[in-house]
């Protein structure tokens, strides 16, 4: 496992959403939505835009912290193992979420 590769790939998203990467700073949303302009079509559409924005910097942040304790366990030599069954989890599951704590059978047993 290389773990300077994975190291990297999760300084990179980090970098990438606090750089933030996201369309519109929700500062902005919420301040060109407050106003009474338009329909209430155009309301509703505003509101809605408000919301989403807020659901992605909710995500973002969930993501954020599941990188820095993924950083963690990597400084702790316990990256890459499953936080449920203690197994080594996939390198094709770390690839594609390096942040990722279980492997995907513990991952399909709490969906079930």
């Amino acid at each position: 496992m290389d773990l300077e590769a994975y190291r990297s790939a999760l300084l990179q998203k980090r970098g990438e959403l606090l750089g933030g990467t996201a369309a519109k700073p929700l500062q902005w949303t919420m301040e060109n939505n407050s106003g009474r302009q338009g329909d209430m079509a155009d309301q509703a559409s505003g509101n809605n835009e408000v919301h989403i924005q807020l659901k992605l910097k909710q995500t973002d942040a969930k993501i954020l912290q599941a990188i820095e304790e993924a950083l963690n366990r990597i400084d702790e030599g316990t990256y890459g193992l499953c936080r449920d069954c203690s197994e080594p989890i996939a390198d094709a599951r770390l690839n594609a979420i390096p942040w990722t704590r279980v492997c995907i059978s513990c991952k399909e047993k709490q969906k079930a």
